[in-house]
C-alpha cells in the first residue's frame, strides 16, 4: 500500500467510526402494503443501486486519491432574498449543500435544509462544514413548505427543522416512514408521501408531488432502506420544478420526464461522486448533464457540493468539472453553478424548449 493510500484510509476512519456510532441510533420505519418498490419491510430502487459495505468503501477509497478540502473559512453571506415573487415568476437561491430556496407564485419552498455545524446525529463527530450557509437563517423569507428528500443526516437535519418549525410553522413534506419522527419532535404539519403522491395541505396554487430517486435511507445500522427516499416536483403556473434530492442516474428520470417534462427548472446533485462505486446513488457532473437532457430542462442548478466533505471528490472538484464539461458543449445547456447565497430569476420555459441556452456562470 502506498503512503498516500494509508493517509486516505486514515482520513476515512472518522467516517467509519461515525457509521459504527450511529448503530446506537435509528429512525422510524414504514410498514404497509407491498408495492413495486416496497417488499413489506424495505424499499428498493427502480434502477441498479447495490448496497456497499464499509469494507467495499475502504477498498474503493484505496484506488483513488482524495481531493483537497480547505479549512473552515468565514465568508460573507448573500443578500437577503426577496420576501415573495409574483405570479408566473420563479427564483432560485443556492444556500448550501442540498439546501435551496425556491420561490414561485408567491410561495416559498426550502429543500433539505441544513444549518448545523456537522452533518451528524451528534455535535462532536461527523462531516463538518467548511463554510457558513450562503443565506443567514435570520434572513430567510417566510417559508411555506419544507421538502425533505430522505433521512440521512445531511438532508434531514433535525436541529434546523426545529428552528424552521419554531420560526415559520411550514408544511413539512417527507417520504413514507418519516412523518412519525417529526411528529415525535412536536411538529404540527407533516405529510408523508409515496412516489407519485401529492401533498394535500400545501398552499393554494402549488402542487407538490413526490417522485422517485435512486438512493438509500437510514439513520443508524438497524433501519436501512426502511423509509422512503424521493425527489419532488413543484407544479407552478410557469412550469414544473424538480428538486431531485440525493440520487444517482437511473430510469426514474425518464419516468419523471414522461409525467411532468419539460422542466422549467431542475435542481440536480453533482457532488459526493467519488469513489466511483458511489455513482449508483450519487450523480457526478457528467450524470447530472445527462439528467438535464432527459428532463428537457430549460434551466438546471447544481447542488450537493462544496459544503461538507462527504466523499472523495474535493471541495471544488464537482463544480469545476461541470464548468469544463459545459465549455465543451457545442450549444451550451443553461446549467448554473450558483455561488453560495446567490439567487437568480429563472427564465420562462418557452414552447418547444429543449433545455439549450447559454450556461451562465
Amino acid at each position: 500500500m502506498r503512503l498516500d493510500h494509508r493517509h486516505q484510509v486514515t482520513r476515512l476512519w472518522p467516517a467509519l467510526a461515525l457509521s459504527l456510532f450511529t448503530g446506537c441510533f435509528a429512525g422510524t420505519v414504514h410498514r404497509g402494503p407491498v408495492t413495486d418498490h416496497f417488499d413489506g419491510e424495505s424499499f428498493q430502487n427502480l434502477g441498479d443501486a447495490p448496497k456497499l459495505s464499509p469494507l467495499t468503501l475502504v477498498a474503493a477509497a484505496m484506488e483513488e486519491t482524495r481531493g483537497p478540502w480547505r479549512d473552515y473559512a468565514e465568508e460573507p453571506s448573500g443578500p437577503k432574498p426577496l420576501e415573495r415573487v409574483g405570479p408566473g415568476e420563479l427564483r432560485v437561491t443556492f444556500i448550501n449543500h442540498a439546501t435551496v430556496l425556491l420561490q414561485a407564485d408567491g410561495v416559498n419552498v426550502l429543500t433539505d435544509p441544513i444549518y448545523s455545524e456537522r452533518a451528524s446525529p451528534v455535535s462532536f463527530v461527523g462531516p463538518k462544514r467548511v463554510r457558513p450557509p450562503g443565506i443567514r437563517f435570520e434572513d430567510l423569507p417566510p417559508i411555506d413548505v419544507v421538502v425533505v428528500s430522505h433521512n440521512h443526516y445531511d438532508h434531514m437535519d433535525l436541529p434546523t427543522l426545529r428552528r424552521l418549525e419554531a420560526a415559520h410553522h411550514p408544511l413539512f413534506v417527507v417520504g413514507l416512514g418519516n412523518r412519525e419522527l417529526l411528529l415525535d419532535e412536536g411538529f404540527q404539519r407533516v405529510e408523508e408521501l409515496d412516489w407519485w403522491q401529492s401533498a394535500k395541505g400545501g398552499p393554494p396554487g402549488l402542487k407538490v408531488t413526490a417522485v422517485p430517486a435512486q438512493h438509500r435511507s437510514n439513520r443508524g445500522l438497524t433501519d436501512q432502506e426502511e423509509t422512503l427516499w424521493a425527489g419532488y416536483v413543484l407544479e407552478t403556473s410557469g412550469g414544473p420544478v424538480l428538486f431531485a434530492g440525493d440520487t444517482g442516474l437511473g430510469p426514474h428520470f425518464d419516468r419523471i420526464a414522461e409525467r411532468f417534462g419539460p422542466m422549467r427548472l431542475s435542481v440536480l446533485p453533482i457532488g459526493a461522486f467519488r469513489p466511483r462505486v458511489l455513482h449508483a446513488v450519487h450523480m457526478g457532473p457528467e450524470d447530472a448533464l445527462k439528467a438535464h437532457r432527459v428532463l428537457r430542462s430549460g434551466t438546471s442548478v447544481a447542488m450537493h457540493y462544496g459544503t461538507f466533505p462527504m466523499a472523495w471528490d474535493g471541495q471544488d472538484e464537482a463544480k469545476y468539472l461541470l464548468l469544463r464539461l459545459l465549455l465543451k458543449e457545442e450549444v451550451r445547456p443553461r446549467f448554473w453553478a450558483l455561488g453560495f447565497g446567490e439567487g437568480r430569476d429563472v427564465p420562462p420555459l418557452a414552447p418547444g424548449a429543449d433545455g439549450r441556452a447559454d450556461a451562465g456562470r
